[in-house]
C-alpha cells in the first residue's frame, strides 16, 4: 500500500477516488467529501473536521481517529468499514451502509446514527442520542451503552448482550430481537414488534411489552413496570420480581413472584387463553 503521512487537506474531494493507501497523522478540514469513492484504506490518527468524508467507500479500517462535530453525515453508502479506538462527535453517521464494525468507540452525539444499515457489530461502544439504529438489520452488540430514546425503531435481527440502555420507546416496530444479561430503562418497551426475547435482563418500563406478537422473558426482573403485556399474543414470561400490574394479554403464560393487579376485561380478551401464575 502507498503511504501518506501528515498533512492538512482542504477543499472539496481532497483525496478523491484513491485506492490502496495508508493515511496517518492527517487532518481533513474545510472541504466536503475528501475521501469519496475510495477503497482499501487504512487510516490511523486522522481528524475529520468537515462533512461527508467517507461516502461510497469500500474496505476501510480507521483507528485512533476523531470526527469533530462538524464532520457530520460522514459515512453513507459505504461497505465494509471497521472503526477502533476512536471518537465520533458528529451526528448522522452511517446511512445505508453495510458491514460495519465499531470497537472501543465513543459517540457523544449519536443522533440519527446507523440508519437503514445492514450488518453491524458493536463492541464496547458508548453512545448518546435519539433514534439510534433506525430501520437497520443484522445487528450484534456487546458491552454497549446507550442513553437515547427510540432506539432501533423498525430494526430487525438484533442480538444484544451485557449492555445497558436508557431508552424510552426502544425496540418499537422490530422483528427478531434477543437481549441477554442487560439492563433496559425506559417506558413503552417493545411496542408493535414481533419475536422479542429477553434473557437474564433487568427492565424498568412503564407500560412495557405491549402490542407484541411472540415475546419470551426468561429469568428477568421487572422494576416499576405496570400495565404490562397489553394485547400481547403468545407471551412466555418468567419474572423473578413483582410486576406492578398486568393488563389484557391475549394469550400465553405469565409467571411472577408477585403481581400487584391483574386486569382482564372480558369484552377484550378470552381469560382462558392466558395462564397467570403468582408465587415462588
Amino acid at each position: 500500500m502507498e503511504k501518506i503521512i501528515g498533512g492538512l487537506y482542504e477543499g472539496e474531494r481532497a483525496l478523491y477516488n484513491i485506492h490502496g493507501y495508508e493515511i496517518e497523522d492527517a487532518t481533513f478540514a474545510n472541504g466536503e467529501s475528501p475521501l469519496k469513492e475510495c477503497s482499501d484504506l487504512k487510516l490511523n490518527n486522522v481528524i475529520f473536521k468537515w462533512k461527508y468524508p467517507l461516502w461510497y467507500c469500500k474496505n476501510v479500517l480507521v483507528e485512533n481517529s476523531t470526527w469533530l462535530d462538524t464532520g457530520r453525515s460522514g459515512i453513507w453508502y459505504t461497505d465494509n468499514i471497521t472503526i477502533r479506538n476512536s471518537l465520533i462527535e458528529a451526528p448522522k453517521q452511517f446511512r445505508r451502509a453495510s458491514n460495519i464494525k465499531l470497537e472501543n468507540v465513543m459517540i457523544p452525539n449519536a443522533e440519527e446514527f446507523l440508519w437503514t444499515c445492514d450488518g453491524v457489530e458493536l463492541n464496547n461502544v458508548q453512545a448518546r442520542g435519539n433514534y439510534f439504529g433506525m430501520n437497520s438489520a443484522n445487528i450484534k452488540a456487546s458491552n454497549f451503552t446507550l442513553a437515547g430514546n427510540y432506539a432501533f425503531d423498525g430494526a430487525k435481527n438484533i442480538e444484544i448482550s451485557n449492555s445497558r440502555l436508557n431508552s424510552k420507546d426502544s425496540f418499537w416496530n422490530c422483528e427478531n430481537v434477543v437481549v441477554r444479561d442487560s439492563v433496559i430503562i425506559g417506558e413503552y418497551l417493545g411496542w408493535n414488534s414481533k419475536n422479542l426475547t429477553f434473557i437474564n435482563c433487568t427492565i424498568d418500563s412503564e407500560q412495557g411489552m405491549c402490542y407484541i406478537d411472540n415475546i419470551k422473558m426468561i429469568n428477568c426482573k421487572l422494576l416499576n413496570t405496570n400495565l404490562a403485556f397489553e394485547r400481547v399474543n403468545n407471551v412466555e414470561a418468567e419474572i423473578t420480581t413483582k410486576i406492578d400490574s398486568v393488563k389484557n394479554p391475549y394469550s400465553g403464560v405469565i409467571k411472577a413472584k408477585e403481581i400487584g393487579e391483574i386486569i382482564l376485561d372480558e369484552d377484550i380478551v378470552d381469560k382462558t387463553k392466558t395462564k397467570i401464575i403468582v408465587g415462588e
